[in-house]
């Protein structure tokens, strides 16, 4: 592998997380329908205790 074509891999290889951090309308749609299938499971199957309320409540407030 030439050292150009090396150094082009690894330009790429470091500008993909840049590019995954900015939070366009797809992502917001995609965490819209997240949500909603969160609360559909959660109609479902509902947390059975005060820990498993917790613990979906800090997953919710972390996204």
């Amino acid at each position: 592998m030439t050292p150009m074509l090396r150094a082009a891999c690894a330009a790429f290889l470091l500008s993909l997380p840049l590019v995954a951090c900015d939070e366009g309308p797809a992502e917001r749609v995609g965490e819209r329908v997240d949500r909603a299938a969160e609360n559909v499971r959660d109609a479902v199957d509902p947390p059975n205790g005060p820990l498993e309320r917790a613990g979906r409540a800090i997953d919710r407030a972390a996204d």
